[in-house]
Parts: structure tokens; sequence; C-alpha cells
């Protein structure tokens, strides 16, 4: 490990000197810019003091099953990376089956490769702490990889710091919203004159009118976890806290000390348990909730439940697929925390790394560069062929052909940019809602922290049981005494080691803030 950190050290330095030999390049992010990004990424070998002459065949990785068309469409990315940096990429793909296992191993066994998937979700963090990845410094992102550089907000790049150093290429879209809405039949809402879905009470009209003039069609279905499948819009988002994942604590967006805290002890819990007990007790789901086992978009697709809570992605799926069956049907998009301000997916949720001990970590990053900002190559690598996989519609929309799934089955993902297309059927609803919340979005100190488990495994492992086994039923109106269950869940976690956990959870944020003052 010793030796990868070493080499990785001499090849950022060599990429740091070389920025001094010559200046970089700069793009704007506006429309107009598209051509001015394709032409200045068109350099010819030698042009701007880097040298392509010689042809590199660089080696990526990235998860998912190998596309059917995959010697189609990268036979003709292959062509375009061939004239403007004269490069090659030979592709593996792991297996969304088995990568977990052989991920890790190719680091281990420090397999020759160039390029390579990771996330916060795929041990980014861990393989740039134990020299996996090569160092991105400013200088070499900035001559390497201008496009990028130039389009990509700093919050971005700040994001993606492991201990102050930059290991990956983010992928570089406006906002990827995390926040959960409810998803629901807008007709039946009209049909019964009910108010418009936004907040809790209206929701509660909504689900009571389902109930007494649509049989057969239950008002809500849910997503079963460790807590109630509307937590998020009604405790989480609207409170402006951050749950700490796996667990029952949270902190405040809004703190700058991080401090941590068990929302079962809150008095907003309490309160949203008289509400759930309230639409349990009126028929809002189905008695054996906690043995649900349907598909939400499948059963609201069939008209088996009349709403359902999930991202605004889903929801956009859900008005597609339920138009293509139900034409005479509308689906509603409702955010039910709408002063609620707004996270988004981090940068690291995608991205791109280059393997320390890559021989052409240069090479590798003009190409990075150019599968994010060059048009031609970025529609290639995100859609696949115009004609065959999808249809092409203007400059920034398509439609997908019968062919599309051929191609798109892998982590295509860290190659988001601002050059990404949208269908043609994405609703006018979530493009409305996406536009009120981007005057609500917020970044926050604690926004890239993670809990590291491993010295409370078991203790963690003892909470989730318990927040399942006495948590869920009482959060589903399941419990008769509210008061009493709430004292039971509290007292079985204090014995199933909560504060220990409560204990590590806030050393391992306080840590955090001090390394990133």
């Amino acid at each position: 490990m010793k030796t990868k950190k070493s080499v990785g050290i001499v090849l950022a330095s060599l990429l740091a000197a070389s920025m001094m030999l010559s200046a970089c390049g700069n793009t704007d992010k506006t429309s107009n810019s598209t051509n001015n990004a394709q032409s200045t990424a068109s350099t010819k070998p030698n042009e701007g003091g880097i040298d392509t002459s010689k042809p590199v065949t660089l080696k990526m990785i990235l998860l998912g099953p190998k596309p059917a068309d995959y010697d189609l469409v990268f036979g003709e990315i292959n062509k375009v990376l061939k004239q403007k940096v004269n490069a090659t990429l030979e592709t593996e793909f792991l297996d969304w089956s088995d990568w977990k296992q052989k991920y890790p191993l190719k680091f281990a066994a420090n397999e020759d490769f160039d390029l390579v998937f990771t996330a916060n979700w795929a041990s980014y963090a861990d393989q740039a702490n134990k020299g996996g990845f090569l160092e991105l410094t400013d200088a070499s992102l900035s001559k390497y990889a201008p496009l990028t550089w130039k389009a990509m907000d700093k919050v971005k790049w700040d994001q993606a710091r492991v201990k102050s150093k930059v290991y990956m290429v983010p992928y570089n879209i406006a906002n990827e919203y995390k926040e959960k809405l409810v998803i629901y039949r807008e007709d039946l809402r009209e049909k019964y004159n009910l108010p418009p879905i936004t907040d809790a009470a209206s929701y509660a009209k909504f689900t009571d009118a389902i109930v007494k003039n649509e049989k057969g069609t239950t008002p809500f279905g849910p997503t079963l976890g460790s807590m109630h499948a509307l937590d998020t819009p009604l405790l989480v988002q609207k409170n402006n806290w951050k749950m700490i994942d796996g667990t029952p604590f949270a902190f405040s967006i809004g703190d700058a000390t991080g401090k941590v805290f068990n929302v079962y002890d809150t008095p907003e819990f309490k309160e949203l348990l008289t509400y759930y007990k309230n639409l349990a007790d009126n028929g809002a789901w189905m008695r054996d909730v906690l043995t649900y086992k349907g598909s939400q978009s499948e059963d609201f697709k069939s008209g088996k439940i009349a709403s359902y809570s999930h991202t605004l992605s889903s929801g956009v799926s859900s008005v597609s697929a339920v138009k293509s069956v139900h034409p005479d049907w509308k689906v509603g998009i409702a955010d039910i925390a709408p002063d609620s301000k707004k996270t988004t997916a981090i940068s690291t949720q995608n991205g791109m790394a280059i393997h320390a001990t890559s021989k052409s970590p240069e090479r590798s990053l003009m190409v990075l560069d150019l599968l994010q900002n060059d048009k031609q190559l970025h529609d290639l690598m995100m859609y696949g062929i115009d004609g065959t996989h999808y249809t092409a519609v203007g400059s920034d929309q398509f439609t997908k052909s019968d062919k599309f799934g051929s191609f798109n089955t892998f982590t295509n993902w860290s190659f988001q940019s601002p050059l990404n297309r949208i269908e043609t059927t994405y609703p006018q609803v979530a493009k409305d809602i996406e536009n009120k919340w981007k005057s609500q979005v917020t970044h926050f100190k604690l926004e890239t922290f993670v809990f590291d488990n491993s010295k409370v495994v078991n203790e963690v492992s003892n909470v989730s049981n318990v927040m399942t086994r006495y948590g869920l039923p009482l959060e589903y109106g399941l419990v008769k005494e509210t008061d009493k269950g709430l004292a039971d869940l509290q007292s079985q976690l204090k014995a199933a080691g909560v504060e220990k956990v409560q204990a590590e959870v806030q050393n391992q944020i306080n840590t955090f803030l001090a390394e990133n003052k």
C-alpha cells in the first residue's frame, strides 16, 4: 500500500509540475458554449503544450452488466477519442451481483487499470485513504480537464475532498434532490373536490375520501424500512433535520455544532404519532401493513393504492407509467413540507477516479473531460446511438427507443453534466417543483459526513432490530396506547445500547467538524 501511495504522490507532482508549462483552457456554462467546448476539446496532438502523439489504450472499470450493444456504441466512442486525444477505451464491467466482492480485490491486487467508477456508496473514501486513487490537484485538473474545471462548481469539488484532497471527477448535474414527496391520484382529488395536498392535514383529507369512496383502493402504500415511510417529509424534512442512516439519530442542518439527538425523544415525533394513529384508525393503510410485500409503483399503476411516498424521480416514472395504461388518470406530485430547506445528493454520489498506478494519468483526465463536456461523446456515453437507442429532439431532449436498454445498463451516471438531455415526456409538475426548490437548496458542513459504525456494530444492529420490532408498529398505529408504546420503544432502545451509539456518532461528528473547519 505504501508503494501505491508513493506512486500516487509522484504522479500528482508530475501533473502539477507540467501545469507550469502551459496555460489552462476555459469555457462557459451557457448553451452557446457547447460548440466552443467541442472545438476546444478537439485539439490536435501537441496543441496547447500537451503531447498526445503517442497512442494510448486506457483500461476502465464500470459497475453493472456489460451492455449488449457495447461494441457498437464504444466503437463510435473510440473513433472520436482517437481523433481528439489519441486514446482508446477498453472497459471491464463488474456485474451488480458481485461488484462488492470484486471491486476491492482489484485494488488489493494492484491490477493494471486507469479509470474506475467510484462513489460515496462504492468505497470512495476508503480507497482514497488507502492510496488506491491518484490525487487530482487544482493544477492537474485545470490543465488536463479544463472544461470540467471551469464547469464544476467549487462546492462540488469541496464535497469530493477526502482529508482536504480530491481523488475523483464528480458527476456534474445541477441538483439531484433526495427529498421525499407524496405521489398520488390527482384525478381522484379532483373528483371529490378536495383541497390541494400541501401538508399533513390536506393529505389526511385525501386518504379519508379514498377510504369512503374508492372501495378496493387503499389510500397509502408503504415502503418498509426501519421507520414510517412518511417520516422523511413529515418529520425530517419539515424540521430541517438530517438523519444518520441506520439509526434513530439526527441533527439540525442549521446547527453548526452538529449536536446529535434521538428523534424518538422529540416532541415533534410524539405529535406525529397522534397523526399516524388517526390515519391508521381511519383505514389509510392496510391492517397487515408490516408484512406488505407489494411494489408501490406497480400497485399504484394498477389502482391498488392511491398514493405513496418517494423521490421526485419515482414520481416522474409513475406519471409516464400510468399515462401509458390509464390515459384518463392524472398523477399528482405533492411536497407536504413545502417550506423546508432542500438538500441534494452530494457530488460524490457518482464519479470517476484515476488508479494511483495508472501509466497514463494525463490522458485519463483528458478523456474524462471530453466524456462530460463534449456533446458528441456525452450523447454517445449517456444515451447510445441516435436513431438506434434514442432519438434526439433538439439539443437537450430525447425519446427512448425500444433498444434503449440494450446499452444503458451500467454506471454511466458519473458522466452526467449540463449537457444531459431530458425526456420529452418529463411532466410539467416535476419541472414546477424543481424550479421552486432551486431557491430552497442549502449546503451545510456535515452534508458529506458518513458514520462509521465499526466500533459499535453490535449495538447498531440491536438498535435497528428494536426500531423494527417496537418502532414500526407504533408508527403505523398498531399499538393501542401510543404513550405506553413510546415508553416501551425508548426503554428497549436503551437496553440495546442506543446511548453508546449516540456517543460514538457525536464523537465522529466532532472530529469531522474539527478536521473540516
